[in-house]
């Protein structure tokens, strides 16, 4: 039986309840009430349960969404979704168009960025998923840990193989012995999406702009977590804003943070104008803290994009986007402390999981924001440093060691910087369902990237 995931109304239900408890609601009531008609738990990693509810159970968890949604949030006030009221909690916002580059970063800049983020996806597939202990052992029984280099199942043995399998979409091209190319992913198709968003309606483009290119050009088999439910909400006739809110308990993971590099490689030297760019892209599909992710991300992008700032000066430029308030910026200041205070990278690791596991998923923005900065300040920028404890540190292994590839490709200047052994399987070639990029390759992405960061 088909069982599409991350839709089915019973499945959706547990996850608004965790991200009721998280964001300042008190579900208490409405949990009771789920728990004695049969109400399941949410999957814990899947995107869904293995057999269908009752149609009252369906019924049900529908009604019980909208009522939650309409909980009070105790957290509204220091952690708002309106760019304005975002603007004025951040007392450090950097002026717009201050610090701009004199000039867009070289095309070779971005295609060291564009290759970072290929990278660092394609180091984190395979182990995507699995819990924490599954990756470390999988690296160890390879003789890869503390990681240097892709996921390999040579050497492994086939019982530890049995007990925490590959990805299943990307064993067969993600693992060392495997890699041909780029395959696709959503870590590289949404960049691609946010180019073709530019070059159709510039960097004034508006949230409307962004769900008419995905009724375009995104297949809905595609999109996941968050994405997915936006685009239902689209084809059901809700428009964005709304569409971030309606039966979304995903508004809040690290989909909108994924989108965000496109904007900051386009706004060089200007975090401002990348974390608006970023919050009009991120609103379709995000609120709150998943919103501020985005921004943080471009912010610490367009800064990294003048090449004239290292990897700290970067993430303080994020730091200032994020509301001072909200458990994001929290997680972010707690983390940096971590990286700047531990010498072994496993220890600021197994903290952080000890933290934010017990009460978000591992696809949740807020613990794989916090480690992709532990990440890149423990590194201090270096590439195969950042990748490497990015994807090292779990939760969403691609996506973490996507942005972290990014950054620290980007802060490299230059695709020879970044060692042979990272680019070589790559082969210059991307697969995508997105538009015409399908089997283009990365010199003609940072090409394209150029021109729109040179668009008046």
């Amino acid at each position: 039986m088909l069982r599409l995931t991350w839709v089915q109304p019973e499945d959706l239900l547990g996850h608004e309840l965790r991200q009721a408890r998280l964001d300042g609601r008190s579900p208490a009531a409405i949990e009771a009430r789920w728990r004695a008609a049969g109400g399941p738990d949410a999957p814990p990693r899947a995107g869904a349960s293995l057999h269908r509810a009752s149609r009252y159970l369906r019924l049900l968890a529908e009604d019980l969404l909208d009522e939650l949604a309409d909980l009070p949030s105790a957290l509204s006030e220091d952690e708002p979704t309106g760019l304005e009221r975002i603007k004025s909690l951040c007392t450090d916002w950097p002026a717009s168009g201050h610090g701009r580059c004199a000039a867009a970063p070289a095309p070779a800049a971005l295609e060291a960025a564009w290759l970072g983020r290929a990278i660092g996806c394609l180091l984190g597939k395979p182990v995507e998923k699995l819990p924490l202990d599954a990756v470390r052992a999988l690296a160890r029984a390879a003789g890869n840990w503390p990681l240097t280099g892709y996921f390999t199942a040579v050497g492994v043995p086939g019982d530890l193989l049995a007990a925490h399998p590959w990805n299943r979409r990307s064993a067969a091209t993600c693992l060392a012995e495997n890699i041909d190319g780029m395959p696709e992913d959503d870590d590289l198709d949404y960049p691609l999406l946010n180019l073709l968003l530019l070059r159709r309606h510039g960097k004034s483009f508006s949230t409307a702009d962004v769900a008419r290119l995905w009724l375009d050009e995104l297949p809905p088999g595609r999109t996941f977590t968050a994405e997915r439910l936006a685009h239902r909400n689209l084809l059901s006739g809700i428009e964005p804003p709304h569409t971030a809110r309606h039966r979304n308990p995903f508004r809040e993971w690290i989909g909108a943070l994924i989108r965000a590099d496109v904007h900051g490689w386009t706004n060089p030297g200007d975090p401002a104008a990348a974390a608006e760019q970023a919050y009009r892209d991120a609103v379709l599909t995000h609120t709150a803290n998943g919103v501020y992710a985005a921004m943080f991300a471009a912010a610490v992008i367009a800064t990294a994009a003048c090449g004239s700032h290292d990897v700290h000066a970067c993430l303080r430029a994020g730091r200032r986007v994020v509301p001072p308030r909200s458990r994001l910026a929290r997680a972010i200041d707690h983390a940096v402390r971590l990286a700047e205070s531990h010498e072994d990278f496993d220890e600021v690791v197994d903290e952080l999981h000890a933290v934010y596991s017990p009460a978000h998923h591992w696809v949740h923005a807020i613990p794989n924001t916090a480690l992709l900065a532990a990440a890149l300040t423990h590194a201090d920028g270096d590439f195969s440093g950042s990748i490497c404890a990015a994807v090292s540190g779990g939760w969403d292994t691609d996506s973490v060691g996507a942005t972290a590839g990014s950054v620290a490709g980007l802060l490299a200047g230059a695709p020879a910087a970044l060692p042979e052994r990272w680019r070589s399987p790559l082969k210059n070639r991307l697969t995508t369902t997105v538009a015409d990029f399908d089997g283009t390759g990365f010199d003609t992405l940072a090409q394209l990237t150029h021109l729109e960061a040179t668009r008046p």
